[in-house]
């Protein structure tokens, strides 16, 4: 790059560390506009440089002559903006949303999860779903639906720079502001970053949440397309106030505590902080992954009418791949006023003032698997099988203040997988994989996942049906917990899970349906007593869901409906039926340059007994004593877009003036009224 480039960059850093010092105080999102801005001017730099010194042109001739530019980069460099991307395993493309109909919701509760009544909380599906995986886990999960993870991450493709910059604001300080930027650094190769913050008080004491979010994707593939590598790096950081909930729900009908920050709550210690919690849950985690492969196959090589490009194409025949994964987890908790009656259910120990509680419970995994893999068909859409031998080496370790547990393992497992993508219409979708632990603590446990799939159409849709089998241990953290003052210890069974579903998706009657029943014996879970316990009985839950959408004119009637049962008194906390109605306007008005989408939204849920939140342990655990009756959410919302600007503001919780606050769990409550505004900004260069 030219000295008078990396000079420009380096006075832009100067200005806009300059803008640091005078506005530090400003909003969170003034920094990531700022970062943003800077971070995309020197990426764009690089990729105009590339562009036009790496533009990959192989001559034959004089390069003067026009016979002699024959080029297969010529279509992407000149061609308008591409932008596609891929999952980890699949072939099928999948674009950016662009869509404004439902762009007001909140993206950490889709379709039915629930917080604890404020952004960034921990959180749980109302829609009973398994947790633990075949193979050997830590165990908390109550932060996931925040998480970005490894092997689920977009692997873009996109012929010319794309960033995209989000912002949300709500009552409270409530927060959200991500940026994304990729790009392709040559035609067969792109990188990708993306970074979230999620930061909220909240309306009620000490329940303020701070998560730090990001990721990094690299996709290559080489110019004769033979060999290919995948590189996924997630972090995540998430820190939580526990305030052990309000003392009781009788203070959110008394005119006194109209300012909920006044309502007393089980952690609370005047000689620490008038804001914060002197308890607080922090879980990070850190995974690396890498897959690479190189194929072999019938290679063929297409010029244009006039020979002045061509193009390569690779029909894939055989590969071998190698994929390593390396990640780390962790879960602290901490009490700095601890209090004895507090934790007297657990242990019995006088705490002095200067005392504390404290627990780490660490996870770190390398896990390395090498594949072979067999091709049939065409390169686009190629008939994959292949099967291979993986080794992985996992350490559990708790600390407790006074000394430190580890836990080493080793462990070998088989894996196998078919599968085929249903790229085009009127296709068969097949994928079948498995995976079975042959040494370590976990031997045994198996994981067998299989579904088949067609596209009948545009009139009949896509339907779907599917198995899913696994057998797994108890997550670590189920056995063993530990701090200065008590130890607790368990052995339990294996879980057993099978599953059976079926789908139908259909997009030209905006319907989408399906059903699914689960079979669960040894099933893990935390009583009433707050501790892990294990439910040896079998027992099923079934489900069935249905998606809706009705158009008449510009007026959008989008129904969405959840049914659930369970069976035997099985110690699971669930509603019985979920629902959500949205009646909206979506037109474009003023020449159609501005597109709106604007009504009223209702979600509501049936009475059940909801799960009770353990701060201890960070846990939802099995109640049975607390009862809600039925209970419905009302907003209204204003959605807009002009080109690439995307923007919403809307009123939310518009039932709680009426009908007192949100109950979520015992000691835990939704918000009040409140206004919420947010935007996504996408720039194309």
């Amino acid at each position: 790059m030219p000295f008078s480039k990396h000079l420009r960059g380096l006075i832009t850093f100067a200005h806009l560390y300059h803008m640091y010092l005078l506005t530090r105080r400003l909003p969170l999102f003034f920094y990531l506009i700022c970062i943003l801005c800077f971070g995309t001017a020197l990426l764009q730099t690089n990729s105009a440089y590339a562009q036009l010194q790496g533009s990959g042109v192989t001559t034959m001739g004089n390069a003067n002559d026009s016979a002699g530019k024959k080029t297969n980069t010529d279509t992407w460099s000149e061609e308008g903006a591409d932008i596609y991307y891929t999952r980890y395993g699949s072939e099928k493309k999948l674009y950016p949303d662009t869509a404004i109909h439902t762009f007001h919701r909140r993206p950490f509760s889709q379709p039915w999860y629930r917080d604890l009544g404020n952004l960034g909380s921990p959180s749980r599906n109302l829609v009973f779903t398994p947790e633990n995986p075949a193979g050997l886990s830590l165990g908390y999960h109550t932060f996931d639906v925040y998480r970005f993870k490894a092997d689920s991450l977009p692997f873009y493709n996109t012929t010319k720079p794309y960033s995209a910059f989000t912002y949300q604001l709500g009552s409270k300080l409530e927060q959200t502001a991500q940026i994304l930027h990729t790009q392709n650094i040559k035609p067969w190769w792109n990188f990708a970053f993306c970074y979230r913050k999620i930061n909220s008080a909240g309306y009620y004491f000490a329940q303020r949440n701070n998560h730090d979010n990001a990721w990094v994707s690299s996709n290559y593939q080489s110019p004769n397309q033979q060999y290919t590598l995948n590189i996924a790096l997630a972090y995540n950081k998430e820190q939580h106030d526990e305030n052990g909930g309000i003392l009781s729900d009788s203070f959110l009908n008394n005119a006194s505590y109209s300012d909920r920050k006044s309502i007393p709550v089980a952690f609370q210690a005047s000689d620490y902080s008038t804001t914060r919690s002197p308890v607080t849950t922090i879980q990070r985690d850190f995974t690396l992954l890498l897959n690479h492969s190189y194929t072999w196959g019938i290679r063929d090589t297409t010029y244009n009418e006039d020979s002045t490009q061509y193009s390569l194409k690779l029909t894939p025949r055989f590969r071998l791949s190698h994929r390593m994964e390396l990640s780390s987890q962790r879960y602290q908790y901490k009490d700095l006023r601890p209090d004895s009656l507090r934790y007297d259910p657990f242990f019995q120990q006088t705490l002095l003032p200067t005392d504390s509680v404290y627990t780490q419970q660490d996870w770190t995994y390398f896990d390395n698997r090498f594949i072979i893999n067999g091709l049939l068909g065409k390169s686009d859409n190629p008939f994959l099988f292949n099967a291979g031998i993986g080794n992985r080496i996992d350490q559990f370790k708790t600390s407790y203040a006074t000394g430190v547990s580890t836990d080493n393992i080793v462990s070998n497992y088989l894996t196998g997988e078919i599968r085929k993508d249903a790229i085009k219409e009127k296709q068969w979708q097949i994928n079948a994989n498995a995976k079975l632990f042959i040494t370590g603590s976990a031997a045994g446990n198996f994981e067998l996942n299989g579904s088949i799939g067609k596209d009948l159409g545009k009139h009949l849709g896509t339907i779907t049906i599917g198995a899913r089998q696994q057998l797994n241990n108890a997550p670590y953290s189920y056995t063993l917990y530990r701090n200065a003052y008590w130890t607790r210890a368990n052995d339990f069974n294996k879980e057993s899970t099978t599953s059976l579903f079926a789908t139908l998706d259909n997009e030209q009657y905006h319907l989408s349906a399906g059903v699914r029943n689960y079979l669960i014996s040894n099933y893990l879970y935390f009583n009433e007593q707050q501790l892990p316990a294990q439910f040896g009985s079998a027992f099923s839950i079934s489900q069935i869901w249905l998606r809706k959408l009705f158009r008449v004119g510009i007026v959008t009637l989008d129904n969405e409906l959840m049914f659930q049962q369970s069976t035997n008194d099985a110690p699971v906390n669930i509603p019985q039926l979920l629902g959500r109605h949205q009646l909206a306007i979506e037109t474009h008005i003023f020449k159609k340059k501005l597109q709106i989408s604007t009504g009223i939204e209702v979600r509501y849920h049936t009475g059940y007994n909801p799960a009770g939140y353990s701060p201890f342990f960070n846990r939802f655990y099995y109640q049975s004593s607390s009862a809600i009756s039925d209970q419905t959410e009302a907003s209204v919302f204003f959605n807009f877009k002009i080109k690439r600007f995307r923007a919403y503001i809307m009123a939310d919780q518009l039932q709680q003036p009426l009908n007192s606050n949100l109950l979520i769990a015992p000691g835990y409550t939704g918000q009040n009224l409140m206004i919420r505004f947010g935007f996504s900004w996408i720039l194309v260069n």
